[in-house]
């Protein structure tokens, strides 16, 4: 249940996290969507890695969920839009 509710928060937050990053357009739209899946997965491994976790669900796994696949979002969005660094070759040192 609780990777069901991972893939859930991760389509959800990165289909937001779509709408409301106006620059991130050079991206494919499929890229954050799969990094938040990735972080609520991560996020539900770890909190059951640290035995925070009972058996059913609850709200602060959804919030932990929530947070790791908001936070790999705006990380996604700010490395993404960056322009590809430009290599002088006259400007190495002889």
């Amino acid at each position: 249940m609780h990777l069901v509710a991972a893939v859930t928060v991760g389509v959800t937050v990165g289909a937001i996290g779509n709408l409301i990053m106006p620059g991130s357009r050079r991206i494919p739209f499929w890229v954050p969507m799969a990094a938040a899946v990735g972080a609520a997965v991560l996020a539900t491994i770890t909190g059951h890695l640290a035995d925070s976790q009972p058996a059913e669900l609850t709200t602060g796994d959804v919030v932990m969920q929530v947070i790791f696949a908001a936070l790999t979002i705006s990380l996604v969005a700010a490395t993404a839009d960056r322009p590809p660094a430009r290599h002088d070759r006259d400007s190495r040192v002889r």
